[in-house]
Parts: C-alpha cells; sequence; structure tokens
C-alpha cells in the first residue's frame, strides 16, 4: 500500500476528484492554506496499491494546471522594507506537489 499526498489549488480540486473517482480511487480531502500565499488550496489523500499509484500520479498531472496570477505581496511587519515591492508582481501558481509513502498498515472499521 501507499498513500499519495497531493497539495493542489483551490480551481483544481472538483475536477481533480471528479477524475480520481472516475477511475475508482477512494480520496479524503482537507482544507488547507499555503505558506507563500496565503491562498486556500486543498491536500488529496489517496490510499491505493502499490500498481495504481502511477496512474494516481497522471491523473494529479493531467488535473493540476499551473497559472500565472497577479499577486499583491504582504507588507513587512518590523522587517526590512528595503526589498519590499508596493505592487502586484505575476507569479506561477497551481500545478501539485505530491508525496508518495509507504503505508506500514491499512485498517477500515
Amino acid at each position: 500500500m501507499k498513500m499519495v499526498i497531493a497539495i493542489v489549488q483551490d480551481q483544481d480540486t472538483n475536477r481533480l476528484i471528479k477524475s480520481l473517482t472516475d477511475h475508482n480511487f477512494r480520496v479524503t480531502k482537507l482544507a488547507t492554506s499555503g505558506g507563500f500565499l496565503k491562498s486556500g488550496n486543498t491536500t488529496i489523500m489517496i490510499g491505493t496499491e502499490e500498481l495504481r499509484v502511477q496512474k494516481a500520479l497522471q491523473i494529479i498531472k493531467d488535473s493540476s494546471q499551473s497559472r500565472e496570477q497577479l499577486v499583491a505581496p504582504v507588507s513587512p511587519m518590523g522587517g526590512n522594507a528595503d526589498s519590499y515591492v508596493p505592487y502586484p508582481v505575476e507569479v506561477e501558481v497551481g500545478g501539485a506537489t505530491v508525496f508518495v509513502l509507504p503505508v506500514e498498515e491499512f485498517h477500515q472499521f
């Protein structure tokens, strides 16, 4: 068994979950937020057999698109204001950060 943990942007969540469940993956959805942009994202947990991990990874890759987005930077609170940029900057958001972990035991009650 493997545990696949995928962190995706909220805009990709519904498409990803639908695609995973259409391929008979069981999915647990957790609402989370990122530390860099302070915006909402979703953590998806998938427990699956090792031989199905590559299929799950392909579905995640196909469903999680990166895109450019304008972001207003957070002003420094007591920090060094020399490098502070007071106007929105374009950053790449989206895509997925994925961890694949071994599962020592699995129980379903």
